[in-house]
């Protein structure tokens, strides 16, 4: 239908009856108008816009300025999936605890003794998921969604700059950790001068591509990287269900031949009780503290796992849940290994799988525990992998939109990670070092220091006196056992390069001795004569 404009007071008038004009209330907002001055026939109620300024109205860019005061909501189709479910986090969870440190926690109850290391273990996973449930209830009251967020209300910018380098520093200590593991368990490893070969070696023999830095390369390429590619945790949910059970068929294993030997006598009892010589043994006790704070550490990933739940109410459950699964592998793992190898328990008891077990199928059985473990820790990888990205990236960019969102800046930072971290695995001599010095300081604090001082602290006045007595025991337990443990760890390095001369002497004493002793027997047996 066809319309017919008049040109009235310098407005356009739409005179079809049929058509219904486009009202615009003054009362809200101004429009726009080329003209300045007012028509007499102007009604304060309403007014008649012409369709110029109707259109550069609708095309206007500028948002309102009410609309500057709001979150940006991010809205992306591959990010916007359903909610993580109950079973899916508890397998994140568990995987996040159970990673390289289960391979330490026999030499641990060597240390203590079978009764002091179990009951050791246990109180580790009951302050573990009392300090978590700290963490879990305070971060509601300020409405925090991240670990750091949680920090930096209670400490501002520089306690959230403190706990985000602590989580560095722990994650990527464990992940080089692996990494050695994982090139350890394929290629071989020297040590003292004597090579032990890896799997792969065992299986077809030497040749360049059995070498340690391209199986990693290649572990890395085909394995790894897929799987920090993922921008959301739940992703990992099944590889994380996969790595639970390998944890669960390595202390299956351990618990069969343990078994085997004990009924054919060929094991005796464990030391039940630590073996204390002298005061250096006695100190060396609380190094043993951090390696088990390293075993639980699972802070760094309550909050991510957390964001993905179709029902966060859940997540006090799901880490019940994931503690209690952990700790039975833990005392299953630690019991079964001590028993099976007693006092020549090794820092890493994988290690101790490359001897003769003394049972039928021994090298097979080995070659499984080792390959297994050794998946295992693959999977672990990308889960450790994830908070280290987010904290790292929190560090660097602290003003910037979540990393999930900016493509460029998600893989900049992961393949800068990843480099960093294949690079650093060939530097790191000992896996008991490593563990030590990285759960006497850091990985201490993110599980220990940090969710205390926030009660302590109580920003939001809801801690109990509970909550305040555990907040002091965890205090004194974690700045006790690291110092003990650091100061331990410096005397043991001071003593093996200044040990080497007396070991040199006691071992010439001991051949003289040994001479002294052949010469009586040659005399008194007449072949002197």
């Amino acid at each position: 239908m066809r319309h017919r404009f008049s040109r009235a007071n310098g407005r356009n008038a739409l005179t079809n009856s049929q058509s219904r004009p486009h009202i615009y209330y003054e009362a809200k907002i101004k429009p726009y108008s080329r003209n300045k001055t007012v028509p007499q026939n102007h009604s304060p109620e309403k007014t008649i816009m012409p369709s110029a300024d109707r259109k550069h109205r609708r095309r206007s860019p500028s948002p309102r300025p009410q609309q500057r005061l709001l979150p940006q909501q991010h809205k992306h189709d591959d990010l916007a999936l359903d909610g993580a479910s109950f079973s899916g986090a508890v397998f994140n969870l568990s995987t996040t605890v159970v990673g390289a440190g289960i391979m330490a926690l026999p030499a641990a109850v060597k240390q203590l003794g079978m009764v002091p290391g179990l009951i050791v273990i246990v109180l580790g996973a009951i302050i573990t998921d009392a300090s978590i449930e700290m963490i879990l209830r305070f971060s509601r009251a300020s409405k925090a969604a991240s670990y750091s967020g949680l920090v930096g209300d209670a400490f501002g910018g520089v306690g959230r700059t403190l706990l985000q380098g602590c989580i560095v520093v722990n994650n990527v200590s464990s992940l080089v950790v692996y990494m050695i593991i994982i090139g350890d368990v394929l290629s071989g490893t020297w040590s003292d001068g004597v090579h032990y070969p890896g799997v792969m070696e065992e299986w077809f023999g030497q040749y360049w591509w059995i070498k340690r830095s391209f199986l990693l390369l290649l572990t890395t390429l085909i394995i790894l990287a897929p799987l920090i590619s993922f921008k959301r945790v739940d992703s990992l949910r099944y590889t994380s269900a996969l790595s639970v059970g390998l944890a669960v068929v390595f202390v299956v294993i351990t618990a069969g031949v343990a078994i085997v030997k004990v009924i054919n006598g060929s094991i005796g009892m464990p030391r039940l009780l630590p073996e204390l010589v002298d005061q250096a043994s006695f100190w060396k006790l609380f190094t043993t503290v951090p390696i088990i704070v390293t075993a639980y550490i699972c802070h760094h990933n309550i909050h991510p796992i957390e964001n993905e739940l179709q029902d966060p109410t859940q997540m006090k459950s799901i880490v019940r849940t994931s503690i209690t699964l952990c700790l039975i592998v833990y005392v299953a793992t630690s019991f079964f290994g001590f028993l099976l190898f007693g006092n020549h328990t090794l820092d890493d008891v994988l290690a101790n799988f490359d001897a003769d077990l003394g049972i039928p199928y021994s090298s097979l059985i080995n070659d499984v525990v080792r390959v297994s473990y050794c998946i295992h820790l693959m999977l672990v990888f990308p889960m450790v992998f994830f908070s280290l990205r987010l904290n790292l990236d929190g560090l660097l960019f602290p003003y910037a939109i979540p990393i999930a969102y900016d493509n460029r800046r998600f893989f900049s930072v992961t393949a800068a990670l990843m480099g960093f971290v294949f690079l650093g695995a060939n530097f790191v001599p000992s896996i008991w070092d490593a563990f030590q010095f990285t759960g006497a300081t850091a990985t201490v604090s993110v599980g220990f220091i940090f969710p205390a001082a926030i009660a302590l602290r109580n920003t939001h006045g809801i801690a109990t006196k509970k909550d305040r007595l555990v907040s002091w025991v965890m205090i004194l337990v974690a700045v006790s056992s690291s110092t003990a443990a650091i100061s331990s760890d410096i005397y043991s390095i001071f003593s093996s390069h200044n040990g080497v001369g007396a070991k040199n002497v006691l071992g010439v004493e001991n051949v003289l001795n040994t001479c002294l002793d052949l010469e009586k027997d040659v005399a008194s047996s007449g072949y002197g004569a």
